[in-house]
């Protein structure tokens, strides 16, 4: 066996962690962290570490934070570190040919769907958006263009019904840490073949918008159910505005029929809302700078009654 692999990690978001550790347990050399730099959040603007960045300076593992992948400084600097392999997971920028070039063994990436299918930055929200059965993890060799390189693992994971963005989330990455260190005794021992992704194939997931979470009761109960599972938990799935602005957190669909948008029954168990097909019975829902609640909660200190419009709150 080859010895061990200098290694550069390149992630920033909480979704990266499970990826990070692995590497960090693997038995190869952690040399240095990737992050994109800390951004202002909040009220006050107050500029924050990225969670892998927390994490690294706990581990005692070097940080760079580059504006731009391509900057030459940068470059300068992976260089210097001479890395043998790059490992990427959730990092935020498309990564110029210069880096790629850099390691010995490449740049190899993790990304939460099975691609060619759904490349891009949210392919889990798209997943369960579009009604996808089934989704998966994909270990890639990375070229220049987005998602687009050989793969070198892949593994299926059935969607459930109960799956949200975040609960999924957190399988996929349990199972990229578990296929990141096959990919990398792999890559180390020549063993692995890349194969070509077919590009007929390709569909794309672009980044979520916070407006895409807004509800319009026009639409089919089947794909509001989905969005209010696939924008759990950002930007979660809404009705209204301001001081009336009502997130909907968990729901299932059902088959009564009314006018949409029209309250069908509201008692303990849920609040049922009419769609263009079909209805919405609303499981968990939070007023606008209140927690998450259960109907009966919510309608103790609302009131709703079947056949009024559903999305202006009453106090």
């Amino acid at each position: 066996m080859p010895e061990n692999l200098r290694i550069i990690f390149m992630g920033t978001p909480d979704i990266a962690l499970a990826s990070a550790e692995e590497l960090l347990t693997s038995g190869e050399d952690l040399i240095a962290v990737v992050t994109q730099p800390d951004k202002p959040k909040g009220r006050g603007r107050i500029c924050e570490a990225c969670p892998v960045k927390n994490w690294a300076l706990v581990n005692n593992i070097p940080v760079l934070q580059p504006e731009r992948a391509r900057d030459p400084k940068f470059l300068e600097e992976i260089k210097k570190l001479a890395p043998d392999l790059i490992v990427v997971h959730a990092f935020g920028q498309i990564l110029p040919k210069e880096l790629l070039d850099i390691p010995k063994f490449g740049v190899i990436n993790v990304h939460a769907s099975l691609l060619p299918k759904y490349r891009g930055a949210a392919p889990v929200q798209w997943a369960i958006l579009n009604g996808e059965v089934e989704t998966g993890v994909t270990i890639m060799q990375m070229e220049e263009k987005l998602d687009t390189g050989p793969i070198l693992l892949q593994q299926k994971v059935p969607i459930e019904d109960s799956d949200t963005s975040g609960t999924l989330l957190k399988k996929l990455s349990e199972l990229g840490r578990e296929l990141l260190i096959s990919a990398i005794k792999g890559v180390k021992v020549k063993t692995l073949k890349p194969i070509p992704q077919d590009d007929s194939l390709a569909s794309y997931a672009p980044p979520i918008k916070k407006e895409q979470g807004k509800i319009d009761w026009n639409e089919p109960a089947g794909l509001i159910w989905r969005k209010v599972r696939a924008f759990n938990p950002w930007p979660g799935a809404f009705v209204g505005e301001g001081e009336h602005l009502l997130k909907i957190w968990k729901a299932e669909p059902a088959d009564a029929k009314a006018e949409p948008g029209v309250i069908i029954e509201a008692h303990k168990k849920w609040i049922e809302v009419a769609c263009a097909q079909g209805s919405l019975r609303i499981l968990e829902l939070q007023p606008a700078g209140k927690k998450r609640m259960t109907p009966e909660a919510f309608l103790a200190g609302h009131k709703l009654k079947s056949g009024e419009r559903f999305g202006l709150i009453t106090r």
